[in-house]
């Protein structure tokens, strides 16, 4: 399945699978995920897109905005990880993170990536779960802070 092909559309909501987009509105949304340093330029943000195995944006087909945005990250053959999924707070409970995290999902499962894991928010685990994922017993998620060396 080609990256752009990769459409899925619901309620005035439509989810595509991009390689560029407006950085100015994906820093509003890592805004809203309360992601984003006020020192960070978002011109750097088009790297970050065209860098993601896959990249999935939410558009209001009404009011022509982003109102969610999510990626994986991987080598596209092996381990896939869910990046940075968000959507706005006025969007939230309406399906619109269902539709941005099935639309990764479904083409991670055509390029044959099938090992997809996240670190979610502390109570995001029922969203998570009604899509498939579940917890890693035996598993420490873990961070690495440089200036602590």
């Amino acid at each position: 399945m080609e990256k752009h092909d990769t459409m899925r559309e619901e309620a005035g909501i439509s989810v595509r699978l991009v390689d560029v987009w407006d950085v100015e509105a994906i820093a509003d949304l890592y805004r809203a995920g309360g992601w984003w340093n006020e020192a960070w330029d978002p011109a750097d943000l088009a790297a970050l897109i065209a860098g993601s195995f896959a990249f999935a944006v939410a558009i209001d087909t009404v009011a022509g905005i982003a109102v969610g945005m999510g990626r994986v990250i991987s080598d596209g053959v092996s381990d896939g990880y869910v990046q940075d999924l968000v959507v706005l707070p006025g969007y939230r409970g309406q399906g619109v993170g269902t539709m941005i995290l099935s639309t990764l999902l479904d083409y991670c499962r055509s390029a044959g990536v099938t090992w997809v894991a996240l670190v979610a928010e502390p109570g995001t685990e029922t969203f998570y779960n009604a899509l498939g994922f579940r917890r890693m017993e035996g598993h420490i998620p873990m961070r690495w802070y440089p200036e602590n060396r």
